[in-house]
């Protein structure tokens, strides 16, 4: 699908200000998307959207189909009459500024969704009560189990905190049937939990029905949404546990092979993520359906896809399990081709961008390329003085040396440092390197330090991202309000914490909106 040439910001919901500890879909989510109509921008991407639940990333969701619970607004519940005005009060424990705190966050906000999700059921008019069941019936196919995998999971947490099992995870410590996922186990655990599972679609109906007021109003205001999924999903999901035969599992449900990327440069033993591995041929002999349903739901959330580690379409990196590192782990060939085209056939040339990064063979270009989806250059990875001396100024992140416009600009991504953090810490002889590119002329050590730290070389880089040739062009909001490394969301390979950014709404000036506008109509991008 061929893009139009465009810029945008990077923020995920979460870093957004408000009084109740959490961004959230709100008043303040509208506030920014007016801030992007004034700095003449059409792209919002977010992460991805699901509920999180250990390290409190996004991308380890209990469901790659449902809603973060935490980024309901609980004061527009209260206006549409759908929550009691006793919800908005927050414990002293709940931050009204900074960071998030997650594990306080979900120990107020989950109790009093619930709440809400009861005083809904009860008061409620007969038109919205209508609303929310036609949603129950349109989302049957995912929400039933997600439902009943939550309330099985709460259930089991809870009893682990006394009897304190190595694990808790559903392949270890379930009941064997409901762990097997088996029809009459979960038709009998549903009838006697009727309300929890109730009040679990309830929240995801909330969830929905504000994600999708919110994503009109950003199309309304020429505004695309673009998406994220991790190519695999987390174990202790309700995508594997409903669907074990799609996966690379034993007979009772653990892993026989786990996903990670092999030893590099960066990190010696490699990266062990431990994801289950898909079974490529169970998922072909369903035509792919179980993707097909997956990118689907994704298109009713947003406009536009960005799929992490698409690498891994064309091979990837398989560890048995058990293993400590990722060390031991072998390339497997994934679907390729075969897979998009199955999606194409069903869903048409759908938007996608291709997270390409790290260490790409001429497979996976080819696989890229065939499929005409645009990859990512990242404006950070340009500079590697290393490189520079071996090779010269031929790095293909660099402006100058991009084979194609079909890809896709960032200054950097949500696991890297930020522009100003990333300038602060590079040394003196890459500093230089990045100046004298940006700015191209020579410069002084000095000079450079300065520009450093008043912001202007973070500005210029900004500049020559709108300025590339790539189609889209996308800016974090940290490295356009200037933060330093205390905004950088995440740290790979590390957990506790992650993902706890949020800005200040005093810091969202429309000055900035001003500037990029005037990039994006000198650069002739988002031209209407």
């Amino acid at each position: 699908m061929k893009f139009e040439r465009k810029s945008g910001v990077l923020l995920h919901p979460t870093s957004l200000p408000g009084k109740y500890g959490i961004g959230t879909i709100g008043k303040e989510a509208y506030k920014f998307i007016d801030w992007l109509v004034l700095g003449n921008q059409t792209l919002w991407q977010v992460l991805p959207l699901g509920p999180t639940g250990y390290g409190d990333s996004p991308y380890a969701s209990f469901s790659t189909y449902a809603g973060n619970p935490l980024l309901i607004d609980l004061e527009s519940l209260v206006e549409k009459n759908w929550a009691s005005s006793s919800v908005l009060k927050t414990p002293d424990y709940i931050k009204k500024d900074g960071n998030v705190d997650f594990g306080a966050v979900v120990w107020w906000k989950m109790p009093v969704l619930n709440e809400c999700a009861e005083f809904f059921l009860n008061n409620a008019s007969e038109e919205d009560l209508k609303m929310y069941k036609i949603f129950c019936k349109e989302k049957s196919s995912w929400l039933d189990k997600f439902a009943a995998f939550m309330s099985i999971k709460q259930f089991y947490d809870k009893k682990a905190e006394t009897e304190k099992p190595a694990s808790s995870m559903w392949h270890t410590y379930w009941e064997p049937a409901l762990a097997k996922c088996d029809e009459s186990a979960i038709k009998e655990w549903e009838k006697n939990h009727k309300n929890e599972i109730e009040n679990i679609k309830i929240i995801q109906f909330f969830f929905d029905y504000q994600w999708n007021g919110l994503k009109k109003y950003a199309n309304e205001k020429g505004i695309s949404l673009i998406g994220d999924i991790p190519i695999f999903v987390a174990p202790d999901s309700a995508d594997v546990w409903s669907n074990q035969k799609l996966f690379q599992l034993d007979e009772n449900g653990r892993p026989n092979c786990v996903a990670g990327v092999p030893p590099d440069y960066f990190c010696a033993t490699g990266q062990l993520w431990g994801n289950p591995l898909y079974d490529w041929d169970a998922m072909k002999a369903e035509k792919y359906q179980w993707w097909i349903n997956r990118i689907k739901r994704i298109y009713e959330l947003t406009d536009v896809l960005r799929i992490d580690h698409f690498r891994g379409f064309e091979a990837y990196w398989s560890v048995p399990a058990g293993e400590e590192t990722a060390i031991n782990g072998k390339w497997v060939k994934g679907p390729g081709i075969d897979l998009f085209k199955a999606i194409k056939k069903k869903l048409g040339d759908i938007p996608v961008i291709a997270e390409d990064l790290g260490v790409i063979t001429d497979e996976v270009k080819k696989l890229r390329d065939d499929c005409n989806f645009p990859g990512m250059k990242v404006l950070q990875f340009a500079f590697s003085p290393d490189e520079v001396r071996e090779h010269g100024m031929t790095n293909y992140f660099q402006p100058h040396m991009f084979d194609t416009s079909n890809c896709v600009m960032y200054t950097g991504t949500h696991d890297n440092d930020t522009l100003q953090g990333w300038l602060e810490n590079c040394n003196e002889e890459q500093s230089l390197l990045v100046a004298q590119y940006i700015e191209g002329k020579a410069l002084s050590a000095e000079k450079v330090e300065s520009m450093i730290k008043n912001g202007q070389l973070r500005k210029n880089m900004i500049k020559a991202a709108l300025a590339s040739t790539a189609v889209f062009a996308i800016v974090p909001l940290q490295d356009i309000l200037g933060t330093d490394n205390s905004g950088r969301m995440n740290q790979p390979a590390t957990t506790g914490c992650n993902w706890t950014w949020r800005f200040n709404g005093k810091e969202l000036k429309d000055s900035y909106a001003q500037e990029l506008k005037f990039l994006s109509q000198l650069y002739g991008r988002n031209i209407k």
